[in-house]
């Protein structure tokens, strides 16, 4: 496994043999399955695998969780090794945000709502460090998990708007036994607020099983998140979401696809999750 900061040594590996097909997937690092359930996905479809493990600065806000987000770069490389990855990119700021820096990639309309409202910013550092990658790994396939569901909407519109050659796959999101989605965030969480961050997944669950039921009123739908939440002692919500997958724009009913969408303090962790259904 090739372990590397230097961009030029990445694309010297990447077109070593032209003819290989490439699997990149881009991560921040403090990996969990959900993680290495995209590796191995990439292992099976491409004859190399590429991971790139970067806490991008400019994604966050002024009072997010930049400076404690969880770091564990020996740890990551040894999972990462056991999955067969051909290729770990670990670039730092200085590599990806040289002196002079200036240019940003801003994705429209998809990235203004929920998380691009509550987190204004965090859409154009996503886009622009995903477009670096891109450009670093120039990858056959890059791969993408559910869970983060308005990102992976923001990046599908970026890589058809911006042309990109590559094929974009979202994969499944990956739970504990008890429904919590897998996040690198699950850390920061007490005992008692981990047993509570299960009211995300109660919340999904009780609007899809109302959806299923015949309810098809996008209000209906998130008040019965709303109200799941509000239970939960140690929760607070930012917002509940019944949406359409591709824009993000907020349903009044339900004729074909739906993303159920909600992010919630628990404590002063903010989690996010989410379900897509069908109808």
């Amino acid at each position: 496994m090739n372990v590397t900061n230097d961009i030029s040594r990445v694309r010297a590996l990447r077109w070593e043999n032209p003819h290989l097909t490439w699997g990149f997937v881009p991560t921040m690092g403090y990996l969990h399955e959900g993680h290495l359930s995209l590796v191995r996905r990439a292992r099976e479809e491409n004859e190399r695998v590429a991971v790139s493990i970067f806490v991008n600065p400019t994604q966050f806000g002024p009072n997010e969780d930049l400076s404690k987000y969880p770091r564990a770069l020996e740890r990551d490389l040894n999972m990462l090794r056991a999955a067969h990855t051909d290729l770990v990119f670990t670039p730092n700021d200085a590599d990806m945000y040289p002196p002079g820096f200036q240019t940003y990639v801003s994705v429209g309309d998809v990235a203004k709502t929920l998380e691009g409202a509550s987190r204004p910013s965090h859409f154009q550092g996503v886009a622009t460090v995903v477009t670096k990658l891109f450009n670093i790994v120039q990858p056959t396939r890059a791969y993408f998990g559910q869970k983060d569901a308005q990102q992976v909407a923001v990046l599908r519109q970026m890589v058809a708007d911006l042309n990109f050659n590559l094929e974009f796959i979202v994969c499944p999101t990956v739970r504990e036994p008890d429904g919590l989605a897998m996040s690198s965030r699950n850390k920061y969480l007490s005992p008692e607020e981990r047993q509570a961050a299960t009211v995300l997944y109660r919340a999904l669950t009780a609007a899809e099983s109302a959806w299923r039921a015949g309810e098809k009123r996008g209000e209906s739908l998130r008040a019965i998140m709303t109200a799941t939440v509000a239970h939960e002692k140690l929760a607070r919500l930012d917002y509940a979401s019944v949406a359409d997958p591709m824009t993000m724009i907020e349903l009044e009913h339900i004729s074909a696809q739906a993303l159920f969408s909600l992010a919630v303090f628990v404590g002063k962790t903010r989690l996010i999750d989410n379900f897509l259904v069908d109808s």
